[in-house]
């Protein structure tokens, strides 16, 4: 019996040992931005298309208090209540102490700034895919944006997601870098497309259904999902529904209008106004993207 308790006790600790290892912050190379200079109105439009005030802004916000980034506003999960975070220019509350290093591995590896894992309510599964120089123009458009000293709220989360240390195992199942598009054929201006709703505006992070453990399901890309406040649903805008023209995917991310002349409602009202605001070509990408994207029924 005394032999047998010691064996199980060297498998348990080889299994803590081979857990911690596997789950162990896995942050970006040092040199990830060297020789890279900033440009603050780049940085602008890659804030934009990321939709950073729609999450960040306080709950109502409207104008340029959307720019007053204090968090508090509340995403509902199967998992627990996420409440976005202050990324403010506050030293304090919010991020303005960080370095460039430190947003870096917040977006693209997931990492805070004290070395913990993030929870994916922030779209680190998509911003990984960010090019290393709109990583450093928004970090510089970041910095000029007024700073507020309001606390970040705590998450709302049950045992055992607040164990962050799992979620390690977690982007080792789910976050592997990869375009869910990846056709050696793409123009430029799909190319483009894809980068604008696969990394900036992670449109996926929505639009795509999840497995149990809050994975995307890549095989049904943008084949819509359910809502995760639990009401309705989040619409299919793979070509098997979205029956639209490029033209007319152009004008709703311009004016909010379908061509049955509804209009946007609910969050997607945010990301219109994102859209809208950056270049035409840009939407234009986006519609060309979409048209790209294999249908599913």
């Amino acid at each position: 019996m005394r032999r047998v308790l010691t064996v199980l006790c060297g498998l348990a600790l080889l299994g803590l040992a081979a857990f911690w290892y596997l789950t162990e912050p896995a942050p970006l190379p040092a040199d990830s931005f060297a020789g890279l200079s900033p440009d603050a109105a780049h940085g602008q439009q890659v804030f934009t298309a990321a939709g950073c005030a729609s999450c960040h802004m306080a709950e109502g916000a409207t104008g340029e208090a959307q720019l007053i980034l204090s968090g508090g506003q509340k995403f509902p999960s199967a998992f627990g209540t996420f409440i976005a975070p202050n990324i403010s220019s506050d030293p304090d509350h919010g991020i303005g102490a960080w370095s460039l290093q430190d947003l870096g591995n917040a977006l693209q590896r997931g990492i805070g700034r004290d070395g913990e894992h993030l929870y994916p309510a922030l779209p680190y599964t998509s911003y990984q895919l960010m090019q290393p120089q709109d990583v450093v123009d928004l970090y510089a458009y970041l910095q000029t944006l007024p700073p507020d000293a309001t606390p970040s709220q705590p998450h709302d989360m049950a045992f055992p997601f607040t164990l962050r240390r799992g979620l390690g195992l977690w982007k080792t199942l789910f976050a592997a870098p990869a375009w869910a598009i990846d056709a050696p054929d793409l123009t430029p201006v799909e190319t483009r497309g894809r980068y604008i709703a696969e990394a900036l505006a992670h449109c996926g992070e929505c639009h795509t259904p999840r497995n149990a453990l809050g994975g995307l399901d890549r095989s049904r890309w943008l084949a819509g999902a359910p809502n995760p406040s639990g009401e309705g649903r989040i619409p299919n805008i793979t070509p098997a529904k979205l029956t639209w023209s490029a033209d007319e995917v152009v004008e709703y991310l311009t004016s909010g209008f379908t061509p049955d002349y509804d209009s946007v409602g609910g969050h997607m009202a945010h990301v219109v106004e994102n859209m809208s605001k950056l270049p035409e070509s840009d939407r234009q990408a986006v519609a060309a993207y979409l048209q790209r994207v294999a249908p599913v029924e």
